[in-house]
């Protein structure tokens, strides 16, 4: 049952020039500064604030919210305020900014906060980042990945050619990628799509050419179509009625999420990454990740964040600390310490603007929005992703975008068919991966 929010503070503002920082829940939840004038970024549907949003916890009308972080700049010279959850690991509050006759800020909160002050809105959520005193992130290898060019209909072949283009062109790569389409279906992740004929030949190619084997997986939801809903419908996170937790609608399906605190379900999800990393894969991307965070009845009476938290060391455990793990589709605050790299975005696009105008939506302007939003957490909480470096010629406004990508200085990645780059391509993809965090 949600708590009531409660009057936290009363702050005089410049309606003029104050600002004010909403910090979304996960990856593509839009986060960044607002005038008191501006209406914030909120979802224009429901399958998208359960799927990019917080579930389930709506903002009213005329009211700014961010969940666990809010950061206000007076505009008058005074500090900037900043109230931060309290223990950020357990709980995240959601925190509430509503102006009260043009000139007076009222901040309210569901759960219990910590004021920090700064002389910027940025200084002050790196002051906050810092007191965690998490260890300093290790830096991100180069890397190719397949989804923006291929998407979910990427081959083997696909993946032989531009392994071949990557040494043609002379592009420092370390981590070659696959991304979605490898798999049967979202849960039956050991078992190949037809495009595929060896998950672990891939890997031995991919490191024969001296480079990292990398993938894609969105651990936490399953198919409703899969062999794994089919035959173990126990292991699925179940709503207060009895029915399955909706994960919300993507690939055509009303998408359903896996039980990690179930015995059987936690095995699962262990043999699937112990087998990929004895593969030869090191470098993982996971994604969706939202959906280990949802709310329902579990076969162990954990919490949705305890879950999610102890879900993801599972993965860990699974892969060794030596392997990369980056988060995706993540909430942000109940993942602290848990990855090396983390997607700050929504994604990106081949195109500028999202569709319906929805910041959590794919496009160059949400990305770039969110990704400035969050450039504090770059190097603090884990290295950034700003998402892919998108090059070839048939890209919009690709040098804004790329310009974008090499300003945040975080995770480099390629997301071209490499031989579609025409020379300023080559070249733009050749020095920011050479210039990497």
């Amino acid at each position: 049952m949600p708590h009531p929010f409660t009057p936290v503070a009363s702050v005089p503002v410049d309606p003029a020039h104050a600002r004010v920082h909403e910090e979304g829940w996960q990856s593509w939840s839009p986060s960044g500064a607002y005038a008191l004038t501006d209406r914030p970024y909120r979802p224009t549907n429901d399958n998208w604030a359960t799927v990019c949003y917080r579930p389930g916890v709506t903002a009213p009308e005329g009211t700014f919210q961010g969940e666990g972080l809010l950061a206000l700049d007076p505009g008058d010279g005074s500090p900037v305020r900043l109230w931060a959850a309290v223990d950020p690991f357990t709980e995240v509050p959601s925190i509430r900014l509503t102006v009260m006759d043009g000139d007076v800020a009222e901040i309210s909160t569901d759960g219990l906060v910590k004021e920090w002050t700064g002389t910027t809105i940025h200084s002050a959520l790196a002051a906050w980042a810092d007191s965690l005193q998490l260890p300093t992130p290790r830096p991100a290898p180069t890397v190719w990945c397949s989804w923006y060019e291929y998407f979910t209909a990427v081959t083997e072949d696909d993946i032989h050619e531009n392994l071949r283009a990557m040494d043609t062109l002379d592009l420092p790569i370390d981590v070659v990628q696959i991304d979605d389409g490898y798999q049967k279906a979202l849960g039956d992740w050991l078992t190949l799509s037809g495009r595929f004929r060896s998950r672990e030949g891939i890997a031995d190619a991919i490191r024969a050419r001296g480079r990292r084997a990398g993938i894609w997986t969105a651990p936490f939801l399953v198919d409703p179509a899969s062999d794994l809903a089919a035959e173990h419908p126990e292991w699925l996170v179940r709503d207060e009625d009895g029915g399955f937790t909706h994960a919300g609608r993507n690939w055509g399906h009303d998408l359903r999420v896996l039980d990690t605190t179930h015995p059987e379900a936690a095995a699962y999800l262990t043999d699937v990454f112990r087998t990929l990393r004895a593969e030869g894969y090191d470098y993982f991307k996971v994604d969706f990740l939202y959906a280990g965070a949802l709310e329902g009845v579990r076969h162990a009476s954990k919490d949705a964040l305890q879950a999610y938290r102890a879900g993801i060391g599972l993965i860990r455990e699974a892969i060794g600390d030596d392997a990369y793990l980056l988060g995706c589709g993540a909430p942000i605050l109940p993942s602290l310490g848990l990855f090396d790299a983390m997607r700050v975005s929504p994604d990106t696009a081949p195109h500028r603007r999202p569709e319906a105008d929805d910041y959590s939506q794919p496009g160059q302007d949400p990305a770039e929005f969110t990704g400035a939003g969050r450039q504090w957490q770059h190097g603090r909480l884990w290295i950034n992703d700003p998402d892919c470096l998108m090059a070839r010629p048939a890209v919009e406004t690709r040098e804004q975008w790329a310009a974008h990508v090499e300003a945040t200085g975080g995770l480099m990645a390629s997301s071209d068919r490499l031989l579609s780059l025409d020379e300023w391509g080559v070249a733009t993809t050749r020095r920011l991966l050479g210039g990497a965090a």
